[in-house]
């Protein structure tokens, strides 16, 4: 028989958070093996539990949750997420600017849907959140990845950026807080890049899902509240700030130049239309999550379980040698270097497969999220302190047999 293809559309689509070394961490597991998981930051599967008022309400909720709701979302929740926008300074919303979705990722690709037409380029950062250049792909764009430089604390380039813009360019996606650096951006770098956008009359994607896991008593400025004459699209939600990840409830808000984005907005009311509507009982867990005690602060303040457990990871995996790593600020990563002298490494998706297959460890490749070189990977730092040592104890033991194996002092 003929075989049937996948869609060229998914030739440049990848996703390796759930890639093809999860797959074979999977296997291993159906042998009898157990993997620690530091690949994706799901923090029910580490202990962190959602608000319980959350889930109290989702219950109370559950029998009005059976039938669809408007294509956009509950009015009660898109007031509360309008009233969220208030609290970040971000201007001129309504409640016909803002979209529930399915988690901020079905809106992501959503409003690359919307925008993108086969050629047109968008300003991407590397490294990114890879569903950024998956969506940008998908939609029939062009991913142009920007550096973030981390001799600067994994900031953007703005120098980078501009000699990247052409006149294709529609867009400019910026993450932050940062995922998987955990960079946090000043107010000035978020002033230049706006002052770009606004120049070349690009669109601002803004991903801020981990605007809320602060550390160190940072501060975090939403792009949207910077301008009123760029057309900005913020995607947040409950998924990290609230450690609801299954619940799949976000929420995109469209701000700023909004008169001549009319059919740009026009297409977006067509694709929330043709999905009928977001989960309902995930909409319900919004407004209660938005309005009340935000446990998150008491998890990164001195002595929270997050802060503890972010300053314990970095500290074991800068004790490595060869291995330095600027110290997050915000979100659940670690994305170390390894110094290329000491771990010439050509492949880092089979450096990642090795360490599984020898150490038990499910890590995630650098390249997974669009690093130009091989010297990185991801790490979330969600495990207990027990379970992060023994873990990170077990990267130091494969990566100094690594070393020796490759005849590297």
């Amino acid at each position: 028989m003929r075989p049937i293809q996948k869609s060229r559309k998914l030739a440049d689509v990848c996703y390796d958070i759930r890639g093809p070394v999860l797959e074979k961490a999977r296997q291993m597991e159906e042998d009898g093996h157990k993997i620690i998981k530091l690949n994706i930051g799901n923090l029910a599967a580490f202990g962190f539990d959602a608000p319980d008022e959350i889930v109290q309400d989702m219950i109370r909720n559950m029998g009005n949750a059976s039938g669809y709701t408007d294509s956009k979302g509950l009015f009660a929740p898109r007031k509360a997420v309008m009233h969220y926008t208030q609290q970040k300074n971000i201007g001129g919303v309504t409640i016909d600017d803002i979209y529930l979705g399915n988690g901020a990722s079905e809106l992501i690709v959503m409003s690359m849907n919307a925008l993108l037409n086969t050629g047109d380029e968008v300003l991407v950062p590397a490294p990114d959140y890879p569903l950024w250049t998956a969506a940008v792909s998908l939609s029939g764009g062009t991913p142009v990845h920007y550096v973030c430089d981390e001799q600067s604390e994994w900031m953007p380039d703005i120098e980078d950026i501009k000699k990247k813009i052409t006149p294709n360019t529609r867009a400019i996606v910026v993450i932050n807080p940062n995922n998987p650096t955990g960079a946090l951006y000043s107010v000035d770098l978020l002033k230049e890049i706006v002052e770009l956008a606004r120049k070349h009359q690009l669109v601002v994607f803004a991903d801020e899902i981990y605007d809320k896991v602060l550390y160190d008593g940072n501060t975090h400025t939403s792009l949207a509240s910077l301008a009123d004459d760029v057309l900005f699209i913020t995607l947040n939600g409950l998924s990290k700030n609230y450690r609801s990840c299954g619940y799949r409830a976000g929420w995109m808000v469209v701000s700023g130049e909004k008169k001549h984005a009319k059919d740009y907005i026009e297409g977006l009311n067509m694709l929330a239309s043709m999905r009928l509507c977001a989960n309902a009982p995930g909409q319900f867990a919004i407004q209660t999550a938005l309005g009340g005690y935000q446990s998150i602060d008491d998890l990164v303040r001195p002595g929270g379980r997050l802060l503890r457990q972010r300053d314990l990871a970095h500290k074991l995996l800068t004790d490595i040698p060869g291995v330095t790593c600027v110290k997050p600020k915000s979100a659940l990563y670690m994305f170390p270097r390894l110094d290329p002298k000491m771990y010439p490494i050509a492949d880092d998706q089979q450096f990642a497969y090795e360490l599984l297959a020898e150490e038990r460890v499910l890590i995630v490749q650098g390249t997974g999220f669009n690093c130009p070189t091989t010297d990185h990977f991801r790490v979330v730092f969600l495990p207990n302190t027990d379970d992060l040592t023994e873990a990170i104890g077990r990267i130091a033991r494969f990566l100094d047999g690594y070393r020796r194996r490759h005849s590297i002092a």
